[in-house]
């Protein structure tokens, strides 16, 4: 009797690789937001640790210059979120989801990663390392506030306590998700700004204040005033997600999402507006030369309201951090789902996101350089991404006439940001290191 050997299995199903189409129509399932989810988003992008470095700014500038170069920020950078907005649907039919989408279109396909994908990188990451370190320096000061007997804790500790937290709000899938932690973030914002200038206004100004120029050799006072404009750019930062932000939107094309986009960025911008310049012209009134970099830190009364605004401000950064993570992690999750073809879902979410909130922690206890990296983040990435980067691509796209109004505005502000992305990041640099040769790591 012969036998016969059964069959041999069926080979297992190929696995399914998830094409750049499919990510996207993923991604387009999430477009449901309304006009104020972007001004809060943006509110929470934007107005952030810079706000409270903002006297310190004003007193390396003085009155004048410090003014005018926060007036003429305001005014670039809010010209230059509206040409983003207009740039989003430039092309009919197809939207510009991620700033590096944009550039590709601006610059080429091969070009327009190069140029644009570094400096978002930097924004992004930059603000999250910067808030690792603000969350923890302001949770520490909250804790000895409102504990006065308690042990004081080592500060590399308070970032651990703060970072270990984003390991779990990591994990929230998109934009929509972090909405709630998003809006409760733009309303500790405001509020512990107007606790900053009401604070500056109702301590009135120390004794023997004074309003000089700080003394200091020259070589290093003209590193501090370049670092000082870095600090003021790094306050304007809400352009490397704002694409990200009006992706959310849904649009026809009736009514197309630059329409609550621009309805959003303008609430946002105001409420910019009420926050920076009483914080930035009260504060420098009230301490002159001898302000803090955060001015919360030199507000000793009433105790309570003081440890309340730091509360605050760990609430907001703990927003802030997730806005500017979120890209990342779309980024991340992209490029692991289409170049190695590892299935999205939870795994890929704890394995990408933990890790990305893991190196910035890392970065931040190292690293707590507060007013230094304000001024070096905001030269090497605010800079390009909010001040000059949407009228080049603005010039390329657009093609305004030669000569013209629209023309000049947009040559002024290449001109003015490339300028100070030179000079403060060679100021922020510099003081990073100085400040880096008498620094104890991990104390």
């Amino acid at each position: 009797m012969v036998t016969t050997s059964p069959p041999p299995p069926p080979p297992p199903p190929p696995k399914e690789v998830v094409s750049d189409e499919k990510w996207k129509e993923d991604q387009d399932t999430t477009r449901r937001a309304k006009w104020w989810y972007s001004t809060f988003h943006t509110v929470t992008a934007m107005i952030g640790a810079g706000v409270l470095s903002l006297p310190y700014a004003m007193a390396y500038l003085g009155w004048g210059p410090g003014t005018m170069v926060l007036a003429i920020s305001w005014c670039m950078t809010l010209n230059t979120m509206w040409q983003m907005i207009q740039l989003h649907e430039c092309v009919p039919g197809t939207r510009f989801d991620r700033y590096i989408d944009l550039g590709r279109h601006a610059f080429g396909p091969k070009l327009g990663p190069w140029i644009v994908l570094p400096q978002q990188l930097i924004v992004q990451v930059g603000c999250d390392i910067v808030y690792m370190v603000t969350g923890g320096k302001c949770l520490k000061k909250f804790v000895e506030m409102a504990c006065t007997n308690c042990t004081p804790i080592k500060q590399s500790y308070w970032i651990v306590i703060f970072g270990s937290l984003h390991f779990f709000l990591s994990q929230l899938p998109n934009f929509n998700s972090v909405a709630g932690v998003s809006l409760a973030a733009a309303v500790m914002s405001l509020s512990y700004s107007t606790i900053a200038w009401a604070g500056c206004l109702s301590k009135g100004r120390v004794e023997n204040v004074s309003y000089a120029y700080k003394k200091t050799s020259p070589a290093d006072y003209m590193f501090r005033v370049f670092n000082a404009l870095g600090q003021i750019s790094f306050a304007f930062a809400g352009h490397a997600v704002a694409l990200e932000i009006q992706a959310t939107i849904p649009s026809t094309p009736e009514k197309p999402s630059r329409i609550p986009m621009w309805k959003g960025a303008l609430g946002a911008y105001f409420i910019n507006a009420i926050c920076y310049f009483p914080v930035a012209l009260i504060g420098y009134w009230a301490f002159g030369q001898d302000v803090d970099d955060n001015v919360l830190m030199d507000l000793k009364k009433p105790s309570w309201l003081i440890a309340a605004a730091n509360l605050m401000v760990v609430v907001h950064v703990i927003g802030s951090y997730q806005v500017y993570a979120m890209p990342v992690f779309d980024m991340l999750e992209s490029l692991m789902v289409k170049k190695v073809n590892f299935p999205p879902g939870i795994a890929l979410r704890l394995i990408t996101r933990s890790a990305y909130v893991a190196f910035t922690l890392f970065v931040g206890v190292t690293f707590p350089f507060f007013g230094d990296l304000l001024g070096f983040f905001g030269g090497f990435g605010f800079a390009p991404t909010s001040y000059f980067l949407p009228s080049i691509m603005w010039l390329i796209i657009k093609k305004p006439q030669r000569f013209g109004l629209q023309w000049l505005v947009n040559w002024a502000c290449i001109f003015i940001g490339v300028f100070i992305m030179l000079a403060s990041t060679v100021g922020g640099f510099r003081n990073i290191i100085t400040d880096a040769s008498t620094y104890r790591f991990y104390t």
